[in-house]
C-alpha cells in the first residue's frame, strides 16, 4: 500500500517537577495528530525545532507532506507588532523552525495543512498579520477557547462553496467544529482566499489561490481532536494524505512497489 511521510511541526516541554530529570527538554506533539495521519494512511514523522537552516531544509526534503501543529502564541515581531497587553505565551525558537519549515516546504512543492496556530503562522510567513486577541477584533464575538471535551464541536463555521474543504464536507455548506484559540488572522496574506469563517466574522479557513501547483489548506480548528468521532475531521487528513501520496515522485512510488 501506497503510504505518504507526513511531518508534523513540533514543539518543546521543559521537565519541571521531577528532579531527576529537572530542566530537560523534550521534543513532543499533541498524539492525536500521529492517530489522525496514522489512521489515514500516512506515516507521521514529529520534526524537532532546530535551529540549523540547511538542516531544516533536509527535514522537508524526506517529507511528503507538512503539517503544521497548534501550539503557543505567533511572536508578533513576525509581523510587525509590538506585544499587546492580551498576548499569551510565545515561543519564538518554534517561529524561526515553522517559517523555515514553510519556506522549504513551498520551493519543494509539499503540500502543507495548517491547524490553528499552524493556520496563524502560515498567514504570517506569506505576508499576513494577526489580531492578537480576538477581543481587538471590532464586534460582538461567539467563544472561541472552549471548556470541555477537546473533540466537542462548539460552534459553526460557513464554508466557501468553491473551496477544496467544501468538498472534505460532502458539500455542505455549514459545519460545527471545536474550538481552542484566542488569536485570528486579521489582514489575510496575498495569494490566499478565506473558505470559511465562523458566525461573527473570525476566520476559519483559507486555501493558497497563487498560480503555482501548491496545496496549502489551513483551518482555525482542531479536526485532530475530533477524528475518531467525526467524519469531517477524518474527512480533512484524509484527503490531505491522498493529495501527498497523489504528489509524491513517481520514482519514489516505484521503489515502494
Amino acid at each position: 500500500m501506497k503510504r505518504a511521510i507526513i511531518g508534523i511541526s513540533g514543539s518543546m516541554i521543559f521537565e519541571e517537577k521531577n528532579e531527576l530529570f529537572l530542566g530537560d527538554k523534550y521534543s513532543c506533539v499533541d498524539h492525536s495528530f500521529v492517530d489522525a495521519v496514522y489512521k489515514s494512511g500516512g506515516v507521521p514523522i514529529v520534526l524537532p525545532i532546530l535551529k540549523d537552516i540547511s538542516t531544516i531544509r533536509e527535514q522537508v526534503k524526506l517529507l511528503d507532506g507538512l503539517i503544521l501543529s497548534g501550539g503557543r502564541d505567533v511572536d508578533p515581531f513576525y509581523y510587525g507588532e509590538e506585544p499587546l497587553e492580551k498576548l499569551q505565551a510565545i515561543f519564538p525558537e518554534r517561529d524561526v523552525h515553522e517559517l523555515a519549515l514553510i519556506k522549504f516546504a513551498v520551493e519543494l512543492n509539499k503540500p502543507i495543512l495548517g491547524i490553528c496556530r499552524g493556520q496563524q503562522i502560515l498567514n504570517v510567513a506569506f505576508g499576513g498579520n494577526l489580531y492578537q486577541d480576538i477581543s481587538y477584533m471590532p464586534g460582538e464575538h461567539i467563544k472561541h477557547n472552549q471548556i470541555g471535551c477537546p473533540y466537542q464541536p462548539t460552534h459553526s463555521i460557513k464554508i466557501d462553496k468553491k473551496s477544496t474543504l467544501f468538498k472534505m464536507a460532502d458539500k455542505l455548506e455549514v459545519e460545527r467544529v471545536n474550538s481552542f484559540h484566542h488569536q485570528a488572522i486579521k489582514k489575510l496574506a496575498d495569494d490566499f482566499k478565506i473558505i470559511a469563517t465562523a458566525p461573527d466574522g473570525v476566520i476559519e479557513a483559507i486555501e493558497y489561490s497563487g498560480k503555482e501547483d501548491l496545496f496549502i489548506m489551513a483551518v482555525q480548528f482542531h479536526p485532530e481532536m475530533m477524528y475518531d468521532k467525526n467524519v469531517f475531521a477524518r474527512t480533512i487528513f484524509k484527503k490531505f494524505v491522498d493529495i501527498c501520496i497523489e504528489r509524491k515522485p513517481t520514482e519514489v512510488l516505484l521503489k515502494e512497489e
